[in-house]
């Protein structure tokens, strides 16, 4: 999990950050069928779907390779989707790939813009194909630690 403090030094920390917005329902977007390097864009989001403070979770379906080189190449988020996702207030940010910005640009507007706005964003999901069509609260919880940036968590979601 990434906090603001990760791109902005007077922004809060993981310990900061309050249970009520580490447990959140959640969405799930389906974006599989990208190849590495492609950007996603916006019409990926569902327009019926209440997004407002929810966990907004891509998946691209690049769980499936973990552990391979392939992994470290991966599609992203695109700076149309950037502004929606902030446009709706999500809560969270949440993607099945090492990183939801393209690691080839040093700006990471994914990074940046996001945290800015106080939305949270995590990165190497997986499962996330179960959750598809499901109404479920995603947890995203790390240990309180302060002048922390960013924490690895474990990352569960429960079905209502």
């Amino acid at each position: 999990m990434d906090s603001p403090y990760h791109r902005y030094p007077s922004g809060r920390d993981i310990g900061d950050l309050d249970i009520d917005e580490l447990v959140l329902p959640g969405v799930v977007v389906d974006a599989r069928g990208l190849e590495p390097y492609d950007e996603l864009g916006v019409e990926v989001v569902p327009s019926d779907r209440e997004l407002t403070n929810r966990a907004v979770l891509f998946n691209f379906g690049w769980d499936e390779h973990w552990d391979t080189e392939q992994y470290r190449s991966y599609p992203y988020i695109s700076d149309a989707l950037i502004d929606r996702l902030i446009d709706e207030n999500v809560g969270l940010v949440g993607v099945d790939t090492i990183n939801v910005d393209d690691h080839r640009n040093p700006s990471r507007p994914a990074h940046s813009r996001l945290l800015d706005e106080e939305i949270f964003i995590v990165e190497n999901l997986t499962g996330l194909d179960a959750l598809h069509g499901e109404s479920f609260r995603l947890f995203a919880v790390p240990i309180k630690a302060s002048q922390t940036a960013a924490m690895p968590i474990r990352a569960f979601a429960e079905l209502d």
